[in-house]
């Protein structure tokens, strides 16, 4: 398995998704891997600005021609915005996981959360693990 256009200015989970510091803010999304195992996307339920999210619990759903998956916010935060074109063309996501396709912006409470995350390298090297 290849985490392949893993840009190395991000940071990822173990459930696949991205996360990118900007300043105060941090961008989320799913990674080029995510959307590859759910296909199609053809869904996208985004949270309201203003909600409050704690590590863990689900920031997005996000369904597909094959299923229907939670993406978990991997820093605690506020939703500072959400990406509202996805509402209308949730194929951004397929079609640019890191660009386009991003999810929600979450002022961030813990910056230091954001170590615990993988870098591009160890998340490729996850990928590998579980291929076996």
């Amino acid at each position: 398995m290849s985490a392949k256009n893993a840009p190395a200015n991000c940071r990822y989970t173990k459930q696949h998704e991205w996360v990118r510091l900007e300043g105060d803010s941090a961008i989320l999304g799913i990674t080029d891997f995510a959307q590859e195992q759910l296909t199609d996307i053809v869904f996208v339920e985004l949270p309201d600005v203003g909600k409050k999210l704690n590590v863990g619990d689900v920031a997005t759903v996000l369904e597909s021609v094959k299923s229907v998956a939670d993406v978990y916010s991997p820093l605690a935060g506020e939703v500072q915005e959400v990406n509202a074109t996805l509402e209308q063309s949730p194929e951004h996501i397929n079609q640019d996981a890191y660009g386009k396709g991003w999810l929600i912006k979450l002022k961030v409470i813990d910056k230091l959360a954001l170590d615990a995350l993988m870098d591009a390298a160890a998340y490729q090297a996850y990928l590998d693990a579980e291929a076996h």
